[in-house]
Formats: structure tokens, sequence, C-alpha cells
């Protein structure tokens, strides 16, 4: 006897579900037939404007929790300068950018910086297993630049589609509430393209010891432009003069049952005392077009640019030297976008990055309100004259002197404002090809991975072995299987090494292998550093 039932939008279905019951679709009802890729000009072209499908769930996402952020919740932030070199390696700087924050030498820079937790809420401990948000403001002489990335340098997906998706996944569970390694493998081992993440995020690199002994990245890959509009990509690093250190799972344990808020400690302490963090910069730089010789498109953020084809290159330092005077006012409120971009700086055509353009400042308006660029922290320190005009929590008008104040439009011929001067040509790439929904062409998801596997040192193997079975081990055997399949295409030794855990049963430590014990004594060590990457 079928029964009917109430599906979420209160419509009677029949309680033995059709094939159609399961296929997914738009909040119009439109089905849905690729939920994996953007719609871009050719597989690795720009992102169109009319991505309907991808604007109404991205910014659905961006407005599902409130007032807290949805992701990067747990921050902590402080203010300094960068101090620029002049030079990208044994270049001029003035080769590949125009930017002026970056051409002359001992040129300072004001700066905020917010450091966060990624996935979980605002008071989270700080020693949860977690990608760590590293967001830069410079407030330079053209107006605001943000640098918006991570701790780590590659990311869990290629593709802005599925960013709500693998948020959901890591998210706790909608009915339980709770977070759930069944959730996260569920989807990871869907989604291979993840596993250069993973081999990260479960080693001791997913739990950075603080903030001042941490690296960051802008992740994506962005464009610099010079005065001739010639473009080449580049990624951004920042690497801690302090060093870099990791905690294991459980040195995390151990600090978080006697400290929550230990990073953000650590920060205010360290400025308070005088001892200011500093981070040097470094960019890769490559030519821009599609590298056939390379077995990845250097457009795919799942990947890192080789260090011996596309080297470190310094352009400046960063030292952070002023805690704030209120935390909400400045750490909370601060809004960053990855389109917050300065003459000299442009887009790349990576979908990620593209897609976290739309997403930053839309849930920056919802967030914060339609003038969160009018707050203190966010405001840039030079003038602002535009024609935008009222909406929630306006306090000011943006004006020129002298500007018409009946003339909010532009063009005018009664006093109104004018558009700048060129400073230098456009970049103008050449773009043809078709409208698709196609994933990068060269992806080779496990490679990379398998390098990490075997880069990592041994008591760093032993703990993301232990961290990785311990999630899985309450997983479903599909689930298990196919995670284990997708360790194996990294690393026979890292397959294996999983698979023999998780036969292990409900052993309290699955794989403890002989080095662990030592690499854990050595970790707790002040001196202990891990090697960047």
């Amino acid at each position: 006897m079928e029964t009917q039932n109430q599906n979420g939008n209160g419509h009677q279905t029949n309680g033995q579900s059709s094939q159609d019951d399961q296929t997914l679709t738009t909040r119009q009802g439109h089905p849905i037939s690729n939920n994996q890729s953007v719609r871009t000009v050719g597989s690795r072209g720009p992102t169109t404007l009319e991505n309907y499908q991808f604007i109404e769930k991205i910014t659905h996402f961006d407005r599902e929790r409130i007032p807290e952020r949805v992701v990067h919740a747990r921050g902590a932030g402080a203010h300094g300068y960068f101090e620029a070199y002049g030079t990208a390696g044994d270049e001029p700087v003035s080769k590949y950018t125009r930017a002026k924050l970056f051409q002359q030498k001992g040129k300072k820079t004001p700066v905020f910086v917010r450091f966060s937790s990624v996935i979980h809420g605002g008071h989270s401990p700080e020693t949860l297993r977690d990608p760590r948000g590293f967001a830069v403001k410079f407030y330079t002489e053209d107006g605001n630049w943000d640098l918006v990335g991570n701790n780590l340098k590659v990311f869990f997906i290629r593709d802005a589609m599925k960013f709500p998706d693998l948020v959901h996944a890591f998210k706790p569970d909608p009915v339980t509430n709770r977070q759930d390694g069944e959730r996260i493998f569920d989807f990871i081992s869907n989604t291979p393209e993840a596993m250069h993440m993973i081999t990260f995020l479960f080693s001791p690199w997913g739990i950075p010891a603080n903030y001042r002994q941490m690296q960051g990245s802008g992740v994506n890959t962005y464009k610099w432009v010079n005065d001739a509009g010639e473009g080449v990509l580049v990624k951004y690093h920042w690497e801690p003069k302090q060093g870099i250190k990791n905690l294991t799972q459980e040195q995390a344990e151990q600090i978080q049952g006697k400290n929550f808020n230990h990073a953000t400690q650590d920060l205010y302490d360290a400025i308070e005392r005088g001892d200011f963090p500093e981070w040097e910069l470094f960019v890769q730089i490559m030519s821009d077009d599609d590298h056939p010789e390379l077995d990845f498109d250097p457009l795919d953020d799942t990947k890192l640019w080789p260090t011996d084809q596309f080297p470190f290159l310094p352009v400046g330092r960063m030292v952070l030297d002023k805690n704030p005077v209120n935390y909400f006012a400045e750490v909370e409120q601060a809004a960053f976008g990855t389109g917050v971009l300065v003459d000299g700086l442009d887009f790349s055509d990576d979908k990620m990055l593209q897609g976290r353009t739309l997403s930053y400042s839309d849930t920056q308006r919802y967030r914060v309100g339609p003038n969160y660029l009018q707050l203190p922290i966010n405001a840039p320190k030079k003038r602002v004259a535009t024609n935008q005009r009222d909406g929630q929590m306006t306090f000011m008008v943006d004006a020129a002197p002298g500007q018409n104040p009946h003339v909010n439009y532009e063009p005018s011929s009664l006093g109104g404002l004018k558009e700048s001067q060129k400073v230098g040509p456009d970049h103008t790439p050449y773009v043809a090809g078709n409208l698709v929904r196609q994933k990068l062409e060269r992806t080779n998801d496990f490679k990379q991975a398998g390098e990490r596997y075997r880069l990592h040192e041994d008591w760093e193997r032993d703990d993301l072995i232990n961290n990785l079975v311990s999630t899985l081990k309450p997983a479903h055997k599909i689930v298990q299987d196919k995670m284990i399949e997708l360790f194996t295409k990294c690393d026979e030794d890292y397959g294996r090494r999983v698979a023999e855990g998780l036969r292990q049963g409900n052993s309290e430590q699955p794989v403890l292998a002989e080095t662990q014990a030592e690499g854990v004594r050595q970790a707790t060590e002040d001196s202990q550093e891990a090697q960047p990457y």
C-alpha cells in the first residue's frame, strides 16, 4: 500500500519514490543535468555572467547563515604594513605589473589581516582540523586590494559550482547537527580532485600551531599586467619569518582541553609584547597560456606549480604591529572580496576565482549590509566619489568636492563626476569558443597527492593515516572502499596503510607506526619547524 508524504515544499509525493523524485532541480523546478561545471567559453575559458544555475546556487548559499559568516566565522586580526622590495627576484617588478604598491623599494602600504578557521562557528575551538583563512586588505594609494586566501596552497575543488556542496558536506548534518566523517568522505570519494588537499588536511598541516607560524596563499591563479598591457599568470605565497609549525591530533587535543582560543591569544600577546610577526610575500609567474608541457592546467587550484620551473620570487614583506581596539568593529566587520583589485592586477579564467569573486562581495552586502564599504575598517584610505546612493545604514555620501549634489549619474554637463584618465592600455586577451559546461581537460588528480604523501615526514604520514582511519571508520563500507581506491591511486603504500587501519576494527589507535612516538615528541619541541612546500 502506498503512503502519501509531503516533500520539503509541502507537495504530496508517493511514499514509493520514482527516479523523477531523485532528480536534482533548481528552485524553479528545472532539472539539472550538469551540477559539476560552470558555463564557460571553452573548457578553460572565462565564466559567463548568464550562469543562472550557478548564480542562483551561490547567492542562496551566501545567505544560508545570519548574521555569522557562512564560512570563516571564527577569526582574529591585526593591523600592520607591507613593504615592497621593488623587484620580483632579479627583475624589476615593473616588468610584470604596474601596480603602484610594488614599484618602489621600501614603499610601505598599510594593511589589515584577518586569520580564520573555515567550517566551524564563531566560538569553536581553534584546534579543530580545518583550513585557515589568510585575508589581507592593502590600503593602497589607488584604493583597496584584497588578497583573500588560505594557509594551504591548494583547494578541494576546481569549479565554483561545487562550493556549496563542499561546505554542506563538511558542515554539521542537517538532521543530527553533528559534523560527520561519513558525509565528508562520501563527498570526497566522489570528488577525486580533492585528494591533494585531503593529504594536507588530515596530516599535521591541517592544524596549524598558531597564526604567526602559518603560511598563507592566494590559492587561485591571478594575473599581473604591466605598462604595455601585457599579462602574466601569478600565484601569491606568504611565508612566515617565524618558521612553520603544525600540530598532531594528540597535541591539538591537549591544547583544546586547556584553551580553545589559543591562536587568537598567541597573536594578540605577541603583538602586545612587541614580538611583531612577519611574513615574506613571494610570487610565482607563468606566461599567460595553457602550458601544454604540464600534465595539469595551470588554472587548476587543486595543483601546485612546480617550483623548479616557476620559482618563488620575493616581492615584499609584511609586518603586523598593532592589535585591534574593538574586535567587532575591526575583525568581525572586516569584509574581503577576491574582486577587489587595483590597476596592474587582474583576474585569470580560474573557475574558482571567478565564482569566489561574485560570492564574496555578495556575502558582505548580505552579512554586513549594502554600505559595508563605508565602515572605517573596509573604507579605502583615499578619496571616494561614486554615484551610488542610499541603502540600509547609509551615513555619508560618496561625493567629490564641488560635485553638484543634484547629479548622481554619469555622464552629465551639470557638474557631475567624470571618468578618470586611463593609466595604461587594458589587458585584452583574445577569447573564442563554444559556451559549454565542461571540466578542465588536464586534471591528473592523483600525482601531486602521491608526491605530497611521500614528501611528508614519517611522523606526518603516521598522523595522516591515523586521522583518516579514525574519521573513515564509522562510514559505510562503500565510502571506505572508494576512498581506499583513491588513496591507492595516489600511492600504493598510502592506500595499503588506510586499508590495514580500517581492517583493525575498533582499535583506539588503528595505525601506530614505530616512528610516530618519536615524531610526536619532536613535534612538541619549541624548535621543531615544518618545511615549506
